[in-house]
């Protein structure tokens, strides 16, 4: 992770510019191939550090994508220029939204995971920005479409943020409620939340606020956990954790 991309600044900016992503990583299955999971990088990072933390962990079913985020502008930096998902100005359930770069960034991994064969599970996780992009998508899978107004194409499984955050938090209860599809939809989806007690990037705060908002919008399936002492990074029992508890809602098989 390349903390330098962490320091705390004002105001939002979104970059217009036709922004292109970065080199994707996939670990490929090694065993029967019966689900397919798109993981995200945080902030200033890259696919290959998604990839070198997925490729040893005990799923032989699972395929991982491992996209790289475009390098863009980000205005919580000074408007120094990285790899990010979206463009943010402050890490706050009040700051300013960048919404079209999150349908940017969610419609990409749409599009990775489009290609996939029917009968395989899709999933999405994602690492602290890379978090609050897979949280964005699994709204996005509940309302059935992109903050944009287009439709969205994934069925999910399964989401997974780590150390992360859901952007836009407050309102979401309110765009769930609107239809009976979505509230369908929202209380199908199993999400994984994780966040250490001691995070002084994303504070603990604003994960606990995100799961307690998907709950409260009535997502049924919401599990958060807590490590004391765990800063913003993973460690192994975290992502112990993590395999755990895909395995068992994907509910994949033995490694044939």
């Amino acid at each position: 992770m390349n903390y330098a991309c962490y320091h705390m600044g004002s105001g939002s900016r979104t970059d217009r510019r036709t922004l292109e992503f970065g080199k994707t990583h996939v670990v490929r299955p090694k065993g029967k191939h019966q689900a397919t999971v798109v993981w995200l990088h945080g902030l200033g990072d890259n696919g290959l550090s998604s990839y070198q933390l997925l490729e040893s962990l005990p799923l032989p079913n699972i395929k991982w994508i491992c996209p790289t985020a475009p390098t863009r502008s980000v205005a919580i930096l000074g408007a120094f220029s990285c790899t990010a998902w979206f463009d943010m100005g402050e890490l706050s359930e009040d700051g300013p939204v960048d919404w079209e770069g999150l349908d940017a960034s969610a419609a990409h991994i749409a599009n990775l995971l489009s290609a996939e064969p029917p009968d395989v599970k899709i999933g999405i996780g994602g690492f602290s920005m890379g978090a609050a992009t897979a949280l964005y998508s699994a709204t996005c899978f509940a309302m059935g479409k992109y903050g944009n107004g287009i439709p969205y194409p994934i069925n999910l499984r399964a989401v997974v943020g780590l150390s992360g955050w859901l952007p836009g938090s407050r309102s979401l209860r309110s765009k769930i409620e609107v239809s009976v599809e979505a509230k369908r939809r929202a209380a199908s989806l199993p999400i994984f939340m994780c966040h250490g007690s001691n995070d002084d990037v994303v504070l603990y705060e604003y994960g606990e606020r995100s799961a307690r908002s998907f709950s409260s919008a009535g997502f049924q399936y919401i599990t958060f956990k807590s490590y004391d002492g765990l800063g913003n990074y993973t460690v192994p029992r975290e992502m112990a954790d993590v395999s755990n508890w895909i395995g068992s809602r994907l509910g994949l098989e033995g490694p044939l």
